[in-house]
């Protein structure tokens, strides 16, 4: 009886390991390390998303309108 050629399942074996191993890295997931959102490695050619400055407050008018209405209490009195 003889041994079988144990030479290339190992290193079938090898490769496939090292394929299973590598496939995590080619797929560009976003990926979380202590609290930190790493970016995928595709992240210099994804689209830029521009969001255009705004009112720091949104409810500026509604603030001002209750600032002027308390005013107006305070000299009515």
């Amino acid at each position: 009886m003889t041994a079988p050629n144990t030479g290339r399942c190992g290193w079938r074996i090898c490769l496939l390991g090292l394929g299973l191993f590598s496939v995590p890295g080619l797929t560009g997931c976003q990926i979380d390390v202590g609290g930190q959102t790493l970016p995928s490695p595709w992240y210099l050619g994804d689209d830029v998303q521009y969001f255009p400055p705004g009112a720091q407050f949104p409810l500026a008018k509604e603030a001002a309108a209750q600032k002027a209405m308390s005013q107006e209490q305070i000299q009515q009195r």
